[in-house]
């Protein structure tokens, strides 16, 4: 059975199409005259930090997916908050998908499998119903029924509609178009770029037994995550950019946590 085949029966999910698409359309009337804002353009960037680097790199992929490090509780809800602000699925249903990702990376039952195309790996496969959804409960157990997490999971959309209504009382419409709608669309993309481009463009540093590659400007866009060939080799590596000019400002981060004593276990890749 071929892949187009396989790809053909899955089920087209109408009601994420639909969100997605309202999103991008949103982030258009960001730029229409009487909206744009440079202040806005400040707290789509601050934003970005806060959502995709704090949330999803440095807390839903290292912290929490590969526990290449450790904090205390309360700064990884903290984390984990932040992420949720990245409207990309509950934090259970993401770490699932991810570690169920790396075990199957690149083959026809991963999710974004890199093989089946550019498009595909980048955001075509959430556009289907997704069956690895099945295997998130095997793949979470040791955060399934943290209640904090089922929280975050349950309610990342109505967070985002609170944090919507908080936008619009300090800034008004720009401030919601730019720090909602235009960040969401940067944040998606580059977390996107991590499933398509470091699988395509890039170099090779380690057989990792799969497409990814390292790509630097993927890098730069999602504070160290472009280091993916690196990262498929040591997945539990709290430090992505391994080479002294790989520049990767999460283990930056996770640095400056483990000078304050936040961060402790911080697990390395042992290279030769």
């Amino acid at each position: 059975m071929t892949t187009i085949a396989t790809e053909k029966k899955l089920r087209i999910s109408w009601h994420f199409v639909a969100i997605i698409s309202i999103i991008h359309l949103g982030a258009l009337f960001a730029f229409l005259p009487g909206n744009f804002s440079w202040q806005g353009v400040g707290l789509a960037l601050f934003l970005h930090w806060v959502t995709g680097g704090l949330g999803i790199t440095l807390g839903w992929h290292r912290l929490v997916a590969h526990r290449s490090f450790q904090v205390p509780k309360w700064l990884e809800y903290f984390f984990v908050f932040c992420g949720t602000l990245a409207m990309q699925g509950g934090p259970v249903w993401w770490i699932g998908l991810h570690r169920h990702h790396h075990l199957y990376s690149d083959q026809s039952v991963d999710h974004h499998d890199s093989n089946k195309g550019f498009w595909w790996s980048h955001m075509g496969w959430m556009f289907h119903e997704v069956p690895a959804l099945k295997e998130v409960p095997k793949f979470t157990k040791d955060i399934a029924d943290d209640p904090v997490y089922r929280f975050f999971d349950n309610y990342f959309f109505p967070i985002q509609i609170a944090l919507g209504v908080l936008l619009y009382a300090i800034g008004g419409l720009p401030f919601v178009l730019w720090g909602i709608f235009v960040r969401l669309v940067f944040v998606y993309h580059c977390t996107w770029f991590v499933n398509s481009a470091t699988h395509k463009f890039g170099y090779r540093t380690y057989e990792a037994g799969d497409n990814s590659t390292n790509c630097w400007w993927v890098a730069l866009l999602t504070y160290g995550e472009g280091w993916h060939n690196n990262h498929h080799a040591f997945q539990y590596s709290a430090r992505h950019g391994l080479k002294w000019w790989e520049i990767d400002f999460t283990w930056m981060m996770i640095r400056t946590l483990q000078a304050l004593g936040l961060a402790t276990k911080v697990k390395l890749a042992e290279t030769k």
